[in-house]
């Protein structure tokens, strides 16, 4: 009897090894599972969504404005957006979010669509996206003049002496200007365009 109880036991314990020997090489599998599932899940959540690239929209904050520059050489830093928008369509509550204006320095000047005359007008465009958007504007400044100087040629100057005629223009010139800013670089994001100044003679 004390024989067969000798031989019981190193094929009990050959049996315990091996099964302690699976259990640790399942465990170590899940591991490994586990740990490639959360590497692979987080790489897909952070991918890059077209979104990601876009000018976000600046909140407004409840402190003073900062001065805008110090000196007539010196730019004023650009905003940083923090809230993404899913395109450049999206209603913007203007009461929530920063306002930047942006004025183009030279003029623009353009005969009139019956040739009775010209047209000369300064504009200022406004955004309430980050600095993205005034970048994408200096960027793409030459077809954007392009775009306003033609909508400038269509206009009718009896039409322009009229207060509506001049509130269609601003449309027309908004959208010439998102229309140019969302070929060249996938994203509007002007507001308005403003009059600093306009001459029709």
């Amino acid at each position: 009897m004390s024989k067969d109880k000798n031989e019981t036991e190193p094929k009990k314990k050959g049996k315990l090894k091996k099964m302690l020997m699976l259990t640790v090489s399942a465990l170590v599998l899940i591991g490994a599972g586990a740990g490639a599932g959360i590497y692979f899940g987080a790489l897909s959540a952070h991918e890059a969504k077209p979104e990601d690239h876009y000018p976000k929209l600046v909140v407004r904050s409840e402190k003073e404005m900062e001065p805008v520059a110090d000196g007539k050489d010196k730019e004023a830093p650009l905003k940083v957006g923090t809230v993404s928008v899913p395109n450049d369509r999206f209603k913007v509550d203007p009461r929530k979010y920063e306002i930047t204006y942006y004025p183009i320095e030279e003029a623009f000047t353009t005969n009139l669509a019956d040739g009775s005359g010209f047209l000369q007008i300064g504009i200022s465009l406004s955004t309430f996206y980050d600095g993205k958007v005034i970048n994408n504007i200096k960027r793409q400044a030459v077809p954007i003049r392009s775009a306003v100087l033609m909508v400038l040629a269509e206009q009718d100057p009896a039409w322009l002496s009229t207060s509506q005629g001049k509130q269609r223009l601003q449309r027309q010139l908004t959208a010439a200007i998102n229309d140019v800013l969302r070929e060249k670089e996938g994203f509007g994001g002007i507001d308005n365009v403003y009059f600093t100044s306009l001459v029709i003679q």
